[in-house]
């Protein structure tokens, strides 16, 4: 269907129905709105002849497993209601053209880069590239089109707007080449590959997963080539909360060395037994050996090592908790997992600015609203830690009053309410 009579479609309510089951009925006409925008932005690049279909990949939130993927452990993880929308048509030939809202175009011809380049690393071209090579090496078609997206996924808030764009080009790939054949796992999986070898970046399968499968997801990464992974049917709405992510808009510049000693710790700990990663590592034989451990690694890498133990049996146990609708265990087990990152994993702030704490002074307000109002309600760093955001679930109905008290402090919009969106990576038309 051409963009212009779509938006007719649009204005008229055809698509109220599917919106509202992504979005909620509250959001409807908001993103009706938001869809007809980009349209129009489509029909100005790329004309209004050509049949369009429409895209949404949500990002996510980890709930639990704060560094404990690279090790090989357990993770729990949400998408979320704010995401990457896309308004895509096929095209002749092996050309992509991605116009995303902010950024220049990204024009790729998938015939001739094919393979990694190191010189296009950390771009958005090369994630492109990448997810088209993995679909053939996997045995799919990829071919040409064009699209226009833009995202209210907020970058650099742990909220994985790359992984999103990622999903996004996969999920469009599987519609218009593949008949919709590469489910959701199978997307993030090329994704990851993606950002790995095209992009330059070693990141793990978590963030791909969620946004592309939506809902909780339960993830073992004992096998990590090939992920245990299980839905966790849980309406966080429906019980009257809010998932709430604190943007304290901390600097992540150099933070670099900070984030990858905590695997390359937690791997010299398995290292001293000649193992790869903590999973491996039987958790009584560590423990019968911290006196040599601290000569060999020292303390903070064996306090590390006890934080992943610890958390992959919380991530079991939250999950488990979620199952059967046990709400107040699972925000005693984020509370925990919180103290846990604070203490022993120590990825709130980077000792190498103890000036700038944004993480802790947020954790340490939330604590004190909490107190103060006598919600029952629970925080923790968000993410890879050492700045950026803080997350929090909240009564539904104290919402607004603790953004503004939150917004006191870090401003206006650090404070995103947000819900756990049930649909993954969707062709929404």
């Amino acid at each position: 269907m051409t963009p212009d009579r779509l938006i007719k479609l649009i204005e008229d309510g055809f698509l109220d129905r599917k919106l509202a089951g992504i979005y909620g009925t509250d959001a409807t006409e908001a993103q009706r709105a938001r869809f007809i925008s980009l349209l129009g932005e489509f029909m100005k690049r790329y004309g209004d002849e050509r049949d369009v279909a429409l895209f949404s990949v949500p990002g996510r939130s980890e709930l639990s497993g704060n560094h404990t993927d690279h090790n090989h452990g357990k993770i729990l993880a949400a998408a979320v209601s704010i995401d990457i929308i896309a308004v895509a048509a096929p095209s002749r030939g092996s050309l992509i053209r991605v116009k995303s809202k902010g950024f220049p175009e990204d024009t790729v011809d998938i015939s001739e880069y094919t393979g990694p380049d190191s010189s296009k690393f950390g771009t958005s071209a090369a994630l492109i590239a990448g997810i088209a090579r993995g679909f053939r090496d996997n045995g799919f078609r990829a071919g040409g089109f064009d699209a226009v997206t833009t995202s209210d996924v907020l970058g650099g808030s742990g909220l994985s707007s790359s992984a999103a764009f990622e999903d996004m080009i996969g999920t469009i790939l599987s519609c218009f080449f593949n008949e919709e054949s590469a489910g959701p796992v199978t997307v993030a999986k090329i994704s990851q590959y993606a950002e790995n070898v095209f992009f330059g970046k070693p990141c793990g399968l978590m963030d791909q997963l969620a946004c592309a499968s939506g809902g909780i997801i339960s993830v073992d990464f004992l096998d990590p080539k090939n992920p245990g992974i299980e839905k966790v049917d849980f309406d966080l709405t429906a019980a009257g909360y809010s998932l709430c992510i604190i943007n304290t808009g901390g600097n992540h510049a150099d933070l670099t060395p900070d984030y990858a000693a905590v695997p390359a710790e937690m791997k010299a700990v398995a290292g001293a037994f000649d193992e790869e990663v903590l999973r491996d590592l039987p958790e009584k034989e560590f423990m019968s050996s911290l006196r040599e451990l601290r000569a060999k690694c020292g303390d903070r890498a064996i306090l590390r090592a006890m934080h992943f133990y610890d958390e992959n049996r919380r991530v079991a146990a939250q999950a488990e908790a979620l199952k059967s609708g046990d709400l107040a265990s699972f925000l005693r087990f984020v509370r925990e997992s919180g103290n846990s990152s604070f203490r022993w994993l120590q990825n709130v702030y980077t000792p190498s600015n103890v000036s700038e704490q944004g993480l802790s002074l947020a954790l340490c307000l939330c604590e004190k609203y909490f107190a103060k109002t006598g919600i029952e309600a629970a925080c923790r760093v968000h993410g890879g830690g050492f700045a950026g955001t803080v997350q929090v679930f909240l009564p539904t109905g104290a919402a607004p009053d603790f953004t503004g008290y939150i917004s006191e402090v870090f401003g206006e919009g650090s404070c995103h309410i947000l819900k756990v969106r049930r649909a993954g990576a969707v062709r929404v038309f």
